[in-house]
């Protein structure tokens, strides 16, 4: 991993660093390289611009349709409930996006459901952000209830950091709300590293499997954090014993201040052969991208 440049960063950083107490207690405070640190520590390299870097790199922006809604994929709505984080992931492919122009207030939800209520070829929402756990339970008790008015709408979806960043977020009122939603729910953990996970993460996915939720995971590939098969392979593995099964690895989106993150595609299919050769197929995660206006993600 190359050295950054010695410069200072962005005195008033636009994403600035956020660290979650229970993720900074994780971190090797003696390695300047350890894996977590490096994936929320503000770094001068995200000032640099590189060519095709860019601030909208999914095309959210176009896909928007209001109220808070990404029409990216068909039968599905993407809703980003808040741009609220519990922690800054350095590599976020939304650091860049406008939710002060897109996002509904917590007061405003019924807007949301209404737009769901009119388009009854949606059978899932996926529940984004920002992370839609950072709400609070009497909000989000609201949009799981209106939700199961709506009979169409057959699959809840949740992408979530918190399971890492914050454990103590899963209380029994939030489960509670939770079950507000009788139908198929499925909730993608956003884990990164091996390390990121311990007894409270394992109580946490343990909590919600006994609610019904089916658990799913997703990795990004970073450089420097687990661009190494050992390293996927012990992510994957632990993921499993927690109950939670490995879904997708996706390659970086290339995002303006992540790319001393980028881990070349000819290395991601190398690492994903290695992960094929040691451990079963159930544990090995689709390696994929996202390409704007396709309408699902690419396999890589």
């Amino acid at each position: 991993m190359s050295s950054p440049q010695i410069r200072p960063p962005h005195p008033n950083p636009p994403f600035p660093e956020r660290i979650p107490e229970a993720f900074a207690n994780k971190i090797d405070k003696a390695n300047p390289a350890d894996p977590l640190a490096l994936q929320l520590r503000l770094d001068p390299r995200e000032n640099d611009e590189i060519a095709g870097f860019v601030r909208d790199p999914t095309g959210d922006q176009n896909a928007h349709k209001g109220s808070g809604f990404l029409h990216k994929y068909r039968a599905r709505a993407l809703w980003l409930l808040t741009g609220k984080c519990a922690g800054h992931c350095r590599f976020c492919f939304r650091r860049h996006y406008p939710y002060e122009e897109t996002v509904l207030s917590g007061s405003e939800i019924s807007k949301g459901l209404d737009h769901l209520a009119r388009d009854t070829g949606i059978e899932e929402v996926v529940l984004s952000g920002g992370d839609p756990l950072t709400l609070p339970d009497r909000s989000l008790s609201d949009v799981f209830s209106g939700l199961a008015d709506l009979p169409h709408i057959r699959t809840l979806r949740i992408h979530t950091r918190l399971p890492v960043f914050s454990p103590g977020r899963f209380t029994p009122g939030f489960l509670k709300a939770l079950s507000r939603f009788p139908r198929r729910k499925a909730l993608v953990a956003h884990v990164n590293h091996p390390r990121e996970l311990d007894g409270a993460t394992e109580r946490v996915f343990r909590d919600l499997a006994r609610e019904g939720t089916t658990l799913l995971s997703q990795s990004v590939l970073l450089r420097g954090v687990n661009d190494e098969a050992a390293t996927l392979s012990d992510l994957m593995k632990a993921l499993w014993h927690q109950g939670v099964t490995p879904y997708y690895l996706h390659q970086l989106d290339p995002v303006h201040g992540a790319a001393h993150f980028h881990v070349p595609v000819e290395k991601g299919r190398f690492l994903l052969e290695a992960l094929r050769a040691s451990l079963p197929g159930y544990l090995v995660p689709r390696y994929v991208q996202e390409i704007p206006g396709d309408l699902s993600k690419r396999p890589l």
